[in-house]
């Protein structure tokens, strides 16, 4: 297993997802928003008619030899969806397009790894001495099924499901040859950090990078701080960092990810001489926004999809006075602070989001074309918010210049047709790569469109449901 990621839009070449299991359809509206969903998910639909798409896109990018000449096969009533089933011996199996359940089972064939994995999730769900017991008798596949929904073989809940889970960008972030473990904000998502750790510090794909797996500590201070504010904790989430070039990383300030967690960070990647600069990025700490790739990502060296209205109010003051004077206006205008391993007493700001990402393309990855901004929704009120509500702004870069993002956000995608890119549906590419009318190094300038009725629902896009291992240098 080769380990590199110094980019967002390399040529990606392997990386871990998590197909929706049983427990996001066990998600009951009374919990939806303690377990940090908008709303509860049709899970066949989710499964059969959008996220299965998603896998076999992959694995025609990354994996061809898996996928290629079965797709009828694959997606046969008869089939029963075996092929992303991990447990069957139908299973994919893809050692690019990686299951995360499938390393977990893997690790769980240990029995010292089973013990102590079990007594910990075990402690953190508060079960008893002899469910406990019960479930280190079971098998490694089981096992892993149950720690992940939260049931056993039988349906019986013992403890609640993980549905975010299939958010595998949240659980840690590949730098270089590094991975960055996530501290996540959300009780709900602590027996998730607690499954990755197992799964880099014990599975042997990452035996020869176990030396680079940086973990965040809490600090001194919130020990000895009186009560537990929330927004004291030293937290980070994947969705948080992203890679923007070798020596450059951006960490969002959020609703999940703490100015003490991305303190922490930046003093882990310059002591570990991981990258020479970090560009912390402060957005509202609101439910709307969570993570910074809900508000931009990346397309090409010089292009990227943006949401207006926080991005650029410095450029756009409007017309009227409310404009300037509006105590909200001011409060969502984003902070971009860019800290240098030689000198963080001297930190370099930025007026506006559109600035930064101009100056990543000129300088780190030396674009020699203009830097063009997409905007969510056509920038249009109120397409812009709806359809950053739905992900516009979290697309996934397969290659350097093509992405895959949800259908639905039809704005945004027009707004890509207009500088020139193809919008294709995701069905009608898989036909035509597997009937061989068109290979996936042909493929340019693309917006790939995935269903998204229920799987939007989730508040996640691609860009969160992935997280790369390798991508190709620039």
């Amino acid at each position: 297993m080769q380990i590199n990621v110094s980019s967002e839009i390399g040529t990606l070449r392997s990386l871990i997802i998590h197909s929706p299991d049983s427990g996001i359809g066990k998600v009951a509206p009374s919990k939806a928003q303690d377990w940090l969903f908008e709303d509860i998910l049709h899970l066949e639909t989710v499964r059969k008619k959008e996220y299965d798409h998603y896998v076999k896109l992959l694995l025609y990018f990354l994996d061809p030899d898996k996928i290629k000449g079965s797709l009828s096969g694959i997606d046969a009533e008869s089939s029963q969806r075996d092929f992303y089933k991990p447990c069957k011996p139908e299973f994919h199996n893809s050692n690019r397009v990686i299951e995360i359940e499938k390393l977990l089972a893997d690790i769980l064939h240990d029995s010292d790894i089973c013990k102590k994995l079990t007594a910990s999730v075990c402690a953190i769900e508060g079960c008893s001495y002899r469910l406990q017991l019960e479930l280190i008798k079971s098998k490694p596949a089981e096992l892993a099924k149950v720690f992940i929904s939260g049931s056993m073989d039988d349906g019986n809940m013992i403890f609640a499901p993980i549905p975010n889970f299939i958010f595998t960008r949240d659980i840690g972030i590949t730098i270089n040859n590094s991975i960055l473990l996530s501290k996540p904000a959300k009780k709900a998502r602590s027996r998730e950090a607690l499954l990755a750790r197992y799964i880099f510090f014990n599975h042997p794909y990452f035996e020869n990078y176990r030396e680079n797996i940086l973990e965040i500590p809490d600090t001194l201070k919130y020990f000895l701080r009186p009560g537990e504010e929330p927004g004291e904790k030293t937290t980070i989430e994947g969705g948080d960092v992203m890679v923007v070039s070798k020596n450059h990383v951006l960490i969002g300030c959020s609703e999940r990810t703490s100015a003490s967690g991305a303190s922490e960070a930046i003093k882990l990647l310059f002591d570990n001489d991981v990258v020479d600069k970090v560009t912390v990025v402060k957005i509202p700490h609101k439910r709307d926004f969570m993570h910074i790739d809900t508000v931009f990502t990346q397309v090409k060296r010089n292009v990227w999809v943006v949401l207006g209205s926080i991005s650029s109010q410095e450029q756009h003051k409007g017309a009227e006075a409310v404009d300037y004077l509006s105590e909200k206006r001011n409060k969502e205008k984003p902070e971009i602070i860019q800290f240098s391993k030689d000198n963080m007493e001297k930190p370099v700001t930025f007026r506006c989001i559109e600035d930064l990402l101009n100056d990543i393309s000129q300088n780190d990855l030396n674009s020699d074309e203009e830097t063009k901004f997409i905007y969510s929704g056509g920038k249009q009120f109120p397409y812009d918010v709806r359809e950053q509500w739905t992900d516009s702004c979290n697309l996934l870069a397969l290659k350097e210049g093509v992405v895959v993002g949800y259908d639905r956000n039809d704005h945004t995608i027009q707004a890509f047709r207009e500088i020139g890119f193809k919008a294709i549906e995701v069905t009608e590419l898989l036909e035509k790569l597997e009937k061989e009318e068109l290979k996936p190094e042909e493929i340019e300038n693309t917006f790939i469109m995935i269903p998204s009725a229920e799987l939007s629902r989730a508040r996640g896009g691609f860009h969160c449901m992935s997280m790369p291992l390798f991508r190709e240098d620039l």
